[in-house]
């Protein structure tokens, strides 16, 4: 099973709160818990792509990177762990990403891949005059299933003249070409987006669910599963949790409960009034689960809140749901998170086991 890091690129990391940890995103902050994540033997970090916050009091993502220029920069400090970038697919043709890719690609020697967004919140593009209007939200995964089928025009053959519904090529040309197939990964919740995974990317990002609960991920895992069958290609879930560990689970509640308390109620608000736009939402959508589960304090990721040996129990059941190839982690303070996991936690996980056995 791999295990990887959703970075923080954005301020605050995951939780919504003012009690949590206040934090900027930069490229040193990012430069270190990538580099200890591949210390520590941890398989790929991803990096998202969100271009206007929710505001309230802490400001919850007002303040981010830029995906793939900072993925450049972590190609070249590393050296093993795999490096995804966001593509949010209003914003830059796929001509573009498809050289990009290659670049960052060559950077790192092979070990870049691309996530493909297709948005949901619209004053990200409509900020910079990009919005379609709400049609887009019945029609987005079309427009993303053109926009993967050019890039991958263009890594295989050098050259693409597709013609579709949205984008039209005139034997658009790229090289250098890359030595081997760059994945593709995409986050789909609902059976629309898990049928775009199914026929176009390699693997499945998904939340896990509910507090300390790494069964609830099951039914999600399954889906992805039929949906992939029905297209005859291997594509699996990456599950994501987020780690509150502590050496005693009462260390560990406690601080969750302090979380929990300084909810930023006012970004919470505004996070719901733009999931609310999509009228066409299946129940279920990435949209829908950040609003409506039980801890929108950390966007309703699937938490597991414990003692490092809890923790790693957890995260091996999680890793024995059929379906599940990887989790990817996100911690309330990263760099001591990743320490607590790569020190304490990933050496009790029976599904880590061959990191022990290769050291």
């Amino acid at each position: 099973m791999d295990v990887g890091v959703f970075i923080p690129i954005n301020n605050n990391g995951w939780l919504i709160s003012e009690h949590s940890p206040q934090y900027m995103p930069s490229f040193e902050l990012n430069r270190q818990i990538v580099q200890k994540a591949e210390a520590y033997g941890l398989d790929f970090a991803l990096s998202m792509i969100k271009l206007h916050g929710f505001g309230g009091k802490t400001g919850f993502w007002d303040h981010g990177l830029e995906s793939f220029t900072l993925m450049a920069g972590l190609a070249s400090v590393t050296s093993k762990i795999r490096l995804y970038a966001s593509t949010a697919v209003l914003t830059l043709p796929p001509a573009i990403v498809a050289r990009m890719a290659v670049t960052i690609d060559s950077i790192s020697g092979g070990r870049f891949g691309v996530n493909i967004v297709s948005g949901w919140h619209s004053s990200e593009y409509s900020q910079m005059g990009l919005w379609p209007g709400e049609d887009y939200f019945g029609h987005r995964y079309d427009y993303s299933t053109e926009y993967v089928q050019i890039m991958r025009e263009l890594w295989a053959e050098g050259e693409s003249d597709f013609k579709g519904r949205f984008f039209q090529m005139d034997r658009c040309k790229l090289s250098p070409r890359p030595a081997a197939p760059i994945k593709v990964v995409s986050a789909g919740q609902s059976g629309r987006g898990m049928e775009f995974s199914a026929q176009h990317a390699d693997y499945n990002f998904c939340l896990g669910l509910g507090m300390n609960e790494p069964a609830k991920a099951a039914p999600i895992a399954a889906r992805m599963q039929a949906a992939a069958a029905r297209t005859g290609r291997d594509v699996g879930s990456y599950m994501l949790f987020m780690i509150i560990a502590e050496p005693t689970d009462e260390a560990a509640w406690a601080k969750w409960d302090h979380y929990v308390a300084g909810t930023d109620q006012a970004a919470l608000e505004w996070l719901g009034l733009k999931t609310g736009e999509d009228k066409k939402a299946e129940a279920g959508s990435t949209a829908d689960a950040m609003v409506r589960g039980s801890s929108p304090v950390n966007l309703n990721i699937g938490t597991f809140v414990g003692s490092y040996a809890t923790v790693a129990r957890l995260m091996d059941e999680a890793a024995d749901i059929p379906g599940v190839k990887g989790l990817m982690l996100t911690f309330d303070d990263f760099v001591e998170g990743l320490d607590k996991f790569g020190r304490q936690i990933q050496p009790l996980m029976r599904s880590r086991a061959h990191l022990l056995q290769a050291a």
